[in-house]
């Protein structure tokens, strides 16, 4: 029977960093474990994904000889991907879920480990109750971050990937009674199904790319930028103009991550809020700095930044908050009808 620590005569120093070995053994125990669960899921996904490209390829194969080929094989591809899709969708956002438990868990072990090693280089109690609730804090804004973020991304799929798959849906099973009765009919469902599918398919890439591009990780932030900004730009029709001055170069992945997610803040803020026609976005690079600055004629929007109620306040307070942790700040420069100035920079390492 495992003995108490006062039965050990441990203070509450030792009693403490005991139990924060043992509860970073079961961290590392969890990660080895979502571990080998990330890497099957997305193994399937990788199968899935092959899948569903076959199928797709398959399809365009039988919309090409829509005449000739049989009503039921017509069915039963239509029906294999249906099927294939769903188990698509279903097994990305299981993996989004491991991959951000992982994460989590990842930020907790190193928490962990950093607390660890001050303990055991002799901080004093007195030094580390401070640090502790510091870091509680820290880890409470972040959850709360997380939170938002999951909120608006459950809002996102459900007014357009969810509701799309709804209505693909009701246009087979539609598509699928008309065979028998009216070929042709069925055929201009099967056409209008298309051109949805395709509508959908842009909006989910764009998705996507607002949640994690890929590109970020492969070529690094001053691409991704580039490549976001004319995006935008055609999404919104806003009159966007980017300078990139400084020395283009890749910076760790935290920062590069950081740096990206604020100009998303900041472009959404201007979108949502500014009622602007113009943006003038720049961007420095250099082997110390970088340095964002956005430019709007929009309303002006000093009262709202201020305001811990607003929408806007939250986004920016959050990126303001993640800058402070990386010795980063933001400042927000408006008068009203006079449009907005924001500023950010950071610290490359």
């Amino acid at each position: 029977m495992k003995e108490s620590a006062a039965e050990e005569g441990l203070s509450p120093l030792e009693e403490f960093i005991r139990y924060s070995r043992d509860e970073l053994d079961q961290v590392s125990t969890g990660l080895r474990e979502i571990g080998l669960l990330v890497e099957q899921s997305q193994g399937e996904v990788d199968k899935l994904a092959q899948r569903n490209a076959t199928i797709t390829s398959h399809l365009h194969q039988i919309q090409a000889q829509f005449e000739v080929v049989p009503r039921e094989d017509i069915r039963s591809a239509y029906e294999q991907a249906q099927d294939t899709q769903q188990r698509l969708f279903t097994m990305r956002g299981q993996l989004e879920k491991l991959q951000s438990d992982q994460a989590n868990l990842l930020r907790f072990e190193n928490y962990l480990v950093r607390t660890l090693s001050m303990l055991e280089t002799g901080v004093t109690p007195a030094s580390i109750k401070p640090s502790i609730d510091a870091n509680e804090s820290t880890i409470q804004k972040v959850i709360e971050a997380q939170e938002n973020e999951r909120r608006k991304i459950s809002r996102l799929i459900h007014d357009g990937p969810a509701q799309a798959l709804a209505n693909f849906i009701l246009q087979t099973e539609i598509a699928m009674r008309l065979f028998d009765i009216d070929p042709n009919q069925a055929k201009d469902e099967l056409n209008s199904l298309k051109e949805a599918a395709t509508s959908t398919f842009s909006q989910v890439r764009d998705f996507i790319f607002d949640l994690r591009p890929m590109m970020l990780d492969d070529l690094g932030l001053i691409p991704t930028v580039r490549r976001y900004v004319e995006a935008y730009k055609e999404k919104t029709g806003l009159d966007i103009s980017l300078t990139i001055t400084g020395s283009e170069r890749r910076l760790e992945q935290h920062r590069e991550v950081i740096c990206f997610r604020s100009l998303q803040e900041i472009l959404s803020n201007i979108r949502d809020h500014a009622q602007a026609t113009q943006v003038k976005l720049s961007v420095y690079l250099d082997e110390d700095e970088v340095r964002v600055t956005s430019e709007d004629n929009g309303r002006g929007l000093r009262a709202h930044f201020e305001s811990d109620e607003s929408e806007y306040a939250s986004g920016l307070r959050d990126v303001q908050e993640l800058l402070s942790q990386l010795g980063g700040e933001l400042k927000v420069e408006s008068s009203p009808d006079e449009g907005t100035k924001v500023g950010l920079s950071m610290k490359t390492r």
